[in-house]
Parts: C-alpha cells; sequence; structure tokens
C-alpha cells in the first residue's frame, strides 16, 4: 500500500449508546506505518470510538463513515471486521479458565491468519521470538487466558497477540494501564516492532503520556466532550502531563486545532 493512501479513514462520524451522544463528528485518518493516539478525560469517548471502530453492538452510528483499506466496516459484523484485520485490546481483558494460553494463540492465528501459518517451525518461531521481545517465560504458554494474570501479564499476553496476528489495524485501549516503568517500555518495543515499517497503523488510547514517550506516536488526538479539540505531535502528551486539559475547555485553542486537524479533526 502506498505510504500516501489511508490505511484507515473515519469521518464526521456520529455515536451514542441509549439514545444519549457520545462521538459528534469524528474525523481521523491514520497512513500505513503510523501510530495515532486519544487522549482525553474519563468518558470523552476514547473508549467508544475503539468500541465502535470495531463494532460493539450496543452502541448506534447516527451518521459518517469508518473505512479500512476503502471497504466500509459499519456494514460489517465483528467478526467480519477482525477477519479484515481489526484488533482490539481490551482495557479488562476477560479470563478464560481452561483454556490454555498455547492453544488460544494458535486458534487464533489460524481463524485470522490460516490454518498453515498457524502451524509448523515458521509459527514456533515467531512465537518464541515475539515471546523474548515481551519478556514472557515458556512456561506461560501452559497457563490459562488471564486467569490469575497480573495487570503487566495481561497487557503482555494482548501484545503478543498483536504480534503474531498482525492486524491491519490495531485499536490498543489502556494497553499501559497497570504497568511499571519497565512494562511499559517493553509494551511499547512490542508495538513499535508490530506496526512501524509495515502496511500497518494502531490507534492508542490512553491517560498519560509514559508510554508515548517510547512509542512516538505521529499524531496526538486530544478529545474533551465529545469534540477533538487540538491534535499535535508527540510534544502534545508532555504538554497535557503539564497543563492537563482545562486550558482545552471551551474550544480553548480551538482555531488552532482546527487549522491543525484539516485532515485529521478527531471527534469522539
Amino acid at each position: 500500500m502506498s505510504s500516501n493512501t489511508n490505511l484507515l479513514e473515519i469521518h464526521n462520524l456520529h455515536a451514542g449508546i441509549d439514545e444519549t451522544p457520545i462521538l459528534n463528528g469524528v474525523n481521523i485518518e491514520i497512513k500505513p506505518g503510523e501510530i495515532h493516539a486519544i487522549m482525553g478525560r474519563n468518558g470523552s469517548g476514547k473508549t467508544t470510538t475503539a468500541n465502535i471502530i470495531m463494532g460493539h453492538p450496543d452502541y448506534e452510528v447516527t451518521a459518517g463513515s469508518v473505512n479500512l483499506n476503502g471497504q466500509d466496516l459499519l456494514e460489517m459484523e465483528t467478526w467480519e471486521r477482525s477477519r479484515l484485520g481489526v484488533f482490539l485490546s481490551f482495557q479488562y481483558p476477560q479470563a478464560v479458565p481452561g483454556l490454555q494460553v498455547g492453544n488460544f494463540l494458535r486458534k487464533s492465528v489460524a481463524a485470522i491468519r490460516g490454518e498453515d501459518v498457524a502451524k509448523g517451525p515458521d509459527f514456533r518461531k515467531s512465537l518464541k521470538d515475539a515471546m523474548k521481545e515481551l519478556d514472557i517465560p515458556r512456561s506461560f504458554l501452559g497457563r490459562y487466558v488471564n486467569d490469575g494474570f497480573s495487570g503487566g501479564e495481561k497487557k503482555r499476553f494482548e501484545i503478543l497477540q498483536l504480534m503474531l496476528l498482525e492486524p491491519k489495524l490495531a485499536i490498543l485501549d489502556e494497553t499501559d494501564s497497570g504497568l511499571d516503568i519497565d512494562g511499559i517500555r517493553t509494551v511499547a518495543k512490542g508495538i513499535n516492532t508490530a506496526i512501524r515499517g509495515t502496511d500497518s497503523g494502531a490507534l492508542i488510547i490512553t491517560h498519560y503520556s509514559r508510554i508515548l514517550e517510547h512509542v512516538q506516536p505521529d499524531k496526538i488526538h486530544v478529545l474533551i466532550k465529545g469534540k477533538i479539540v487540538k491534535t499535535g505531535g508527540p510534544e502534545l502528551a508532555l504538554e497535557l502531563e503539564e497543563r492537563g486539559y482545562e486550558w482545552l475547555d471551551n474550544g480553548g485553542n480551538y482555531a488552532d486545532s482546527e487549522e491543525s486537524n484539516s485532515a485529521v479533526n478527531t471527534t469522539d
């Protein structure tokens, strides 16, 4: 795919839940190899954006479009979006007692990338290399999915899935939650390995600048009350860390944001 072609295009997306509006005209464009981040207070619509891209049935889209490689995601079921290459890392991953990690990974890769990819020496090497990069011991494969996992283990496991599934679009919802400094570095390394220099892209949802210091996103979008009020580079995360969000309330720097969001204007 040409680097000039958008991987993800979200245009004028309006959506809500139980007749309560949450998103009010979201616009995002992500090119292959790019990593974008969405930051904002609780309730601003960050997770709503992730759920709508993935196809959560509780949310109603009232206007707008979401396209991946030119294909309309809103016309697809959740499983169809997954097969097309959309990956969602959960904020609170669920435990699945009785299902071993190794079997889960093999079945997941087979379902998304094909049976041939999920067996043989090439798969074993990919699995070994990814686990090494994420500091995951081999004994991990025999445990049950997220059963008794620490917060850090759950997040590493999510990134392990990302690296093996090789999705076209990775949506990472609070993937830095509960991680210590070493864990953040490790997870960020996995994200960069999976996305940079590929035809894939990622959208990171986070409250904090720590993981963004290591990922260095191409663009950061700030959501307030369902609107993107500011878009910038990695330096914007540090500014938010210092100043909070109040300076952007009530359109604070809105004139600047409209200019910078002419091509990438996200409302959430």
